[in-house]
């Protein structure tokens, strides 16, 4: 296993009516988490609205996740924007307040090189003794962290792993390739967890494991220690139509308006994260009560 286990959860940031985050709720949150197999849990990320919370909002949810947390449980820090000199600060805050390790995107809208790529992510890297995940999503950030750069990457020391979700399995294929066994590769979509394991995942970073932690963590487990392809395929299968509907609008809207179907009480978003729409809703609600 390694150091993150195989199920992390880019979690939430859950807010009260006033919009500021909500201690009660984070506590409740964090033991649903816990209790449905949730090894790792990822803190200001995307999911967790991370881009509308302030520097001390920031010192403040990461310590106290950290305190709530059990001891077994590690947390990751999103600790980067497209702002390098910005990323090493929030590096050095994040170790200041216990967490266990960093999430670095790449920097988006500036669209750097893959030399500019390579000098982002190792001088936040150098900043910080905490061990480090490279987060791979073109989609968002408009450029890609190619196969050669991630092979220098990996022979940073504290460079562990990537959070994969170019949403190619020829990506994952060529960063197994190249960096080795020992590098961690997540899965960054929920839908695509599955093929990813069988060409060198370790597991995922989930959104969907807010609503069925204990499901995806038996698909990971089916795969990798049992060895039981049939098993995991049939729990891919059953779980699709939520991967999928988790995604019919940005994330993390539809994940949060499903938590608070299901008795969860995260509140509710930041501009520019806005309620989904009706049409939207009723699609949520047939998929999350089956």
């Amino acid at each position: 296993m390694t150091r993150f286990g195989k199920l992390v959860t880019a979690m939430v940031t859950p807010f009260d009516d006033a919009g500021r985050i909500s201690e009660s709720k984070l506590v409740n949150l964090i033991r649903h988490l816990e209790d449905n197999g949730t090894d790792s849990i990822l803190v200001a990320g995307t999911t967790g609205e991370g881009p509308t919370i302030s520097r001390d909002e920031y010192i403040w949810l990461t310590r106290t996740v950290r305190d709530i947390a059990r001891i077994e449980t590690k947390i990751i820090a999103g600790a980067s924007t497209n702002n390098t000199a910005r990323s090493v600060e929030m590096a050095k805050i994040a170790a200041d307040t216990g967490v266990n390790g960093l999430l670095l995107v790449s920097p988006y809208y500036n669209k750097p090189t893959q030399e500019g790529l390579y000098a982002h992510f190792t001088t936040i890297a150098a900043a910080t003794p905490l061990p480090c995940i490279i987060y791979d999503i073109p989609g968002r950030c408009g450029v890609k962290v190619e196969g050669e750069t991630m092979r220098r990457l990996s022979e940073v020391g504290n460079i562990i792993g990537v959070k994969e979700a170019s949403g190619s399995l020829d990506s994952v294929s060529t960063v197994r390739r190249l960096c080795g066994a020992d590098f961690a590769i997540y899965s960054g979509d929920d839908s695509l967890t599955l093929p990813m394991l069988a060409v060198g995942a370790c597991g995922v970073i989930s959104v969907a494991s807010h609503i069925v932690g204990k499901q995806i963590k038996e698909m990971i487990t089916a795969f990798i220690d049992e060895s039981n392809f049939r098993k995991a395929l049939d729990i891919h299968l059953s779980l699709w139509d939520l991967f999928k509907v988790l995604f019919i609008t940005t994330n993390p809207i539809p994940v949060k308006y499903a938590l608070n179907r299901i008795g969860i009480d995260v509140g509710g978003y930041r501009l520019p994260m806005c309620e989904p729409t009706s049409e939207q809703k009723k699609r949520i609600d047939e998929v999350v009560r089956g």
